[in-house]
């Protein structure tokens, strides 16, 4: 590995390390309250304000909800089995209840509409029966020998408008950089089966379960990880892509704090987004110079560099009426374009005009009680409002009207 390169990803290391030592520290001091819980000291969008449910969740990573329960998933750090499952309710003091435990990294959770869980892990997707009293003896594979290797091993999901399930495929690398450093070509891991930096179509009422991962249709290609998905009112997958890192070190006349950009992409079925060949609005990446990107489709929009999106939903609570039909996207990264939440207004045709906008800014880590935000996974409760897992913070947060 270029030593350039190998001191850019120690200074991640160290600068992620020093975040989590900070945030495992500082446990967030509120003040007030936000519609019955306390309330959190940052800049929130006119008329709603953010509560802290609960804290001490671990690694907290997805979020579902069924009535009244909140489902949340602990990843356990990356690690192998130290995951859990906990159970929490509004109106039973919010206090978690162990369900599973020793799962192996999961990562996102989703409701069916007959009550059941989906979660994925490693490898795989299971199903389980939240109301079932042996939950651990319900749990049943829906999805198996999805890749578990390289960068990206965990999958985000989301149930589509005829109850089929899309499944992100993460990169096994950054940009298809090999162990000297250098980029293949062509990539490799985009032809493996299934390919990596892609989304899956999977019919569940197709066959008998568990369906082989290498047998799922590829909806779409070239989307390096898409850890936020969601679908728009008339069945459309949304997905919002983490792009690559470190392409000033490929370039130095490429800016690493400004590009490329994470992207916002109405996905096309059988359409290939480019990576690693290309990034933003159809630009060859400098390992690849002289690439031709116009055959490759080109995504919606253009979000902030790095800003690391993990959790995105379609808001259709009536309780906070200016997000109405609006996509909620969770910034996650640590750079100054992520730890805050926007709002992206959705037309008739429901696709995105103007900019995002911010709901909850000002999150950044300030010593003594506030620990920089790190959202991960959204979900809608009956009540409208919405919760917020954050993963660095082991924190289930709540958007609410003020």
């Amino acid at each position: 590995m270029r030593p350039a390169l190998l001191l850019h990803k120690f200074l991640c290391i160290v600068f992620l390390l020093a975040c989590g030592i900070a945030s495992a520290k500082d446990s967030y001091q509120t003040s007030g309250s936000c519609d019955g819980f306390p309330r959190l000291d940052v800049k929130v969008a006119k008329g709603m304000c953010v509560g802290l449910v609960a804290d001490h969740l671990g690694f907290a990573r997805g979020v579902a909800a069924i009535g009244q329960d909140i489902y949340v998933l602990d990843m356990g750090g990356w690690t192998n089995k130290r995951g859990r499952l906990l159970r929490l309710n509004l109106k039973k003091d919010g206090k978690p209840e162990v369900l599973l435990s020793k799962l192996d990294m999961p990562n996102a959770i989703v409701a069916t509409p007959d009550k059941r869980l989906l979660i994925s892990m490693v490898g795989r997707i299971v199903r389980i029966d939240p109301a079932a009293k042996d939950i651990a003896g319900s749990m049943q594979d829906v999805i198996v020998n999805l890749p578990s290797t390289g960068r990206h091993p965990l999958s985000a999901m989301v149930l589509g408008a005829d109850g089929s399930l899309y499944i992100n495929v993460g990169s096994a690398t950054d940009n298809c950089e090999s162990q000297s450093g250098k980029a293949d070509l062509p990539c490799p891991e985009i032809a493996e089966t299934p390919p990596r930096a892609s989304v899956l179509h999977a019919n569940l009422a197709s066959g008998q379960l568990p369906l082989d991962a290498r047998a799922v249709q590829v909806h779409a290609r070239g989307l390096r990880n898409s850890m936020a998905l969601a679908i728009s009112a008339d069945g459309k997958l949304i997905a919002a892509t983490n792009s690559r890192d470190n392409i000033n070190v490929v370039d130095p006349k490429l800016s690493d704090a400004a590009l490329p950009h994470d992207t916002l992409s109405w996905l096309v079925g059988g359409a290939d987004y480019g990576w690693p060949y290309c990034f933003d609005m159809q630009r060859a990446s400098p390992e690849y110079a002289g690439f031709d990107c116009s055959k490759k489709t080109a995504p919606s929009r253009l979000l902030p560099a790095h800003a690391a999106p993990l959790g995105m939903l379609i808001y259709n609570g009536k309780s906070m009426p200016a997000l109405a039909g609006h996509l909620i996207i969770g910034y996650h990264g640590y750079r100054d374009t992520g730890h805050r939440l926007v709002s992206q207004a959705l037309n008739a045709t429901y696709q995105p005009v103007g900019e995002p906008q911010e709901i909850i800014s000002g999150w950044h880590y300030r010593a003594g009680g506030h620990p920089m935000g790190a959202p991960v996974a959204l979900a809608t409760l009956d009540d409208g409002s919405i919760v917020i897992t954050e993963d660095r913070n082991g924190t289930l947060l709540r958007l609410a009207p003020n």
